[in-house]
Parts: C-alpha cells; sequence; structure tokens
C-alpha cells in the first residue's frame, strides 16, 4: 500500500500545499470537514478553503521558507458561516511539488469521539452487571412464584387469595423484566433490509399507541442504500428512542423521523466511509440535566414509572450492528440519532 493510499484511509483531514500555498492533495477526510469535493479544492489557495485567519496564513508562508513545522493547536477559521476550532499540524515536505502537510482535526471531534469511547466502555460494564443480576435474581423467582401458588391453595379466605395472587403478578412482572434485560445477549440475525421498512413499522406502532394525537413528520432520503442488520431489533431499538419521545411529549407532540447518508464516520476509533444515520427529533422538554450524562445507563430514568430500560437496550442492539446512538438535547428540540455503518462498504459478509 503506498503513502497516497495510507492517506485516503485515515480519520484526519491532510492537505498538501505548493510553495505558493496552493492545494496539491487532500484525503477524503479533508473533504468531509472543509464540505467541498476534492475537485474544488485542488489548486485552492489555503486562504480560501481555510478562511478567516490570516495570521495562520502568513505562518504557512514562513514554514517553508524555514522549512520548519509548528503547531496550531487552536486555529479558528470561518466554514460556511460557522466559526471552528481546529487542532492543527504543520510539517514540511519534499514531494513533487508539495512542500507542507498540513494534519487538521475539530477539537469538537477529538471531544465526541472521547465520548463515544466513554459511553462503549460504560455500556459494555453495564451489559455485564445487569447480565449476571438478572441471571441471580431469575433462579429464586421461579420458587418464590411456586411457593405463592401453593399456599393459595392452602388459603381457604378469599382475601387472603387476593395476597398470594398479587405475589404471583408481581413475580411474573419481574420476571419478563429479567428476561428483557437478558434479551440483547442474542446475535442479531443479519439480513438484508431497508431503514425505511423500520421506520415505518415503528411509526405505525406509535401511531397505534398514541392514536389522534401524536404527529409524525417523515423526512426520507430516498437515495439511503440497503444494509445488512437484524430486522426485529433495529425496530426495537428504534422504537425505544421514538416511544420516550412521544412519552416526553405526553403522546401529543410532533415527531420528525430523517434520514440521510452520513460520510466518513467515526465509532469507536473505527473509520467507516458510509454510515445511515437515522434521526429521532421531538419537541418536548428536553432531557433534564441531571440526566443527561446517564442517559443510556440501565434503570435510570427521567419519566415517573419507566423501567430506565428502553435506551439502554436500544443501544445495546445498537452496537450489535457496530452502530452507536447520539443525542443532544434543549428545550424544545431533542434529537436522538442512530448511526449504523454499512456492511457491505466495510468488506463485512
Amino acid at each position: 500500500m503506498n503513502s497516497g493510499n495510507v492517506l485516503e484511509l485515515l480519520t484526519t483531514a491532510v492537505l498538501m500545499l505548493d510553495e505558493s500555498l496552493h492545494v496539491t492533495y487532500a484525503n477524503p477526510a479533508a473533504e468531509d470537514l472543509l464540505a467541498h469535493g476534492v475537485k474544488h479544492l485542488m489548486g485552492a489557495h489555503v486562504e480560501k478553503i481555510l478562511p478567516g485567519n490570516p495570521q495562520f496564513t502568513q505562518r504557512l508562508q514562513q514554514s517553508i521558507g524555514a522549512d520548519a513545522g509548528f503547531n496550531e493547536n487552536d486555529l479558528e477559521i470561518d466554514l460556511g458561516g460557522d466559526r471552528v476550532h481546529l487542532h492543527c499540524v504543520i510539517s514540511p515536505v519534499d514531494a513533487d511539488a508539495s512542500r507542507l502537510v498540513l494534519e487538521l482535526r475539530e477539537l469538537d471531534q477529538q471531544i465526541k469521539i472521547a465520548r463515544e469511547e466513554k459511553i462503549l466502555e460504560q455500556q459494555e460494564a453495564n451489559r455485564e452487571l445487569i447480565r449476571n443480576l438478572a441471571h441471580e435474581i431469575k433462579n429464586p423467582l421461579g420458587g418464590i412464584r411456586g411457593s405463592a401458588q401453593l399456599l393459595e391453595r392452602e388459603l381457604g379466605d378469599a382475601e387472603l387469595r387476593e395476597f398470594t395472587q398479587v405475589i404471583v403478578k408481581e413475580t411474573d412482572r419481574l420476571q419478563s423484566l429479567m428476561n428483557r434485560l437478558l434479551t440483547p445477549s442474542r446475535l442479531p440475525r443479519i439480513e438484508p433490509l431497508g431503514i425505511h421498512e423500520v421506520t415505518e413499522r415503528v411509526r405505525q406502532l406509535l401511531l397505534a399507541e398514541f392514536p389522534g394525537t401524536l404527529s409524525i413528520v417523515r423526512d426520507y432520503d430516498p437515495s439511503v442504500p440497503e444494509l445488512t442488520g437484524d430486522k426485529e431489533q433495529l425496530i426495537q431499538a428504534i422504537l425505544n428512542v421514538a416511544r420516550n419521545a412521544a412519552q416526553a411529549t405526553h403522546g401529543n407532540g410532533e415527531i420528525r423521523f430523517i434520514t440521510r447518508i452520513a460520510r466518513q464516520v467515526t465509532i469507536a476509533r473505527l473509520r467507516y466511509r458510509h454510515a445511515i444515520a437515522v434521526t429521532i427529533e421531538d419537541n418536548g422538554p428536553g432531557v433534564p440535566a441531571g440526566l443527561a450524562e446517564r442517559v443510556f445507563y440501565p434503570l435510570v430514568s427521567g419519566r415517573e414509572g419507566g423501567t430506565g430500560l428502553g435506551l439502554s437496550l436500544a443501544q445495546s442492539y445498537v452496537s450489535q450492528h457496530q452502530g452507536l446512538i447520539e443525542f443532544d438535547s434543549v428545550p424544545g428540540r431533542t434529537r436522538f440519532t442512530i448511526l449504523l455503518p454499512i456492511r457491505e462498504l466495510q468488506g463485512l459478509k
């Protein structure tokens, strides 16, 4: 594999500049960061593609003259009207017409990667803890239920039998809860599927659960390709997220289902050229600030009577598809985005 192919695979945006600071090379990560194709970038002056910081341009020119590199730990540039902060490493190079190599990474992206890794590590620890706990709880439940049923047969007082019936019903409820906790351990049943088959099924289920009061707006990208995955697991994952959104609006709000192609996606330090992004957006009050860091933890719920399992199970199902769930929330708008790498483009069979 030559150096050009290696640069194509990097998650870091790489630009090469000639002596007059015109672009001689841009890798796919640079195209994604700068929101321009390689045809637009090639030959462009650095001031055009990294605008808003003339001092940085001067330092680049000085770097060529001195044949020395430097680091810019907080380079602020203007991209499409937004001020973006980058970490930039500049190195001299002598490769054909190129004289400088620029490695660019969004500071926000570094924070995002660290947060994703923390979520995935915590999720794995939670899954193992909950699985062990569920097994330990399931063992005595059968004995409790059987003893209550035997006791009920011996009791002549109908009022006392009502108490044994409560025991049976509560043990059944706990048994169901334990089964739900253990469900994610099942391996996905992989098959080709369209993501809109999944979202439409979820939409039908929600409209049946909240008839006549919930508004669901579809904003689908028809060019989204098929992916491979477990249809039932993905339905359950998206349903759990969407049901939370519906409950947050008390069944009277608006939910938007948005599908898009995401490019140059990094999940747990693995880079994928393409992924499908499914966003569920609601106009509810938002995630309480105290729950933001724990929203995917099992048994943590911001809703009275909630089990706190919905998002934890959704993250587990999505994780089994090498994906991730992200969210951002402010009062009046909460967005959960499910990222699902497209397996065919990962070289998976």
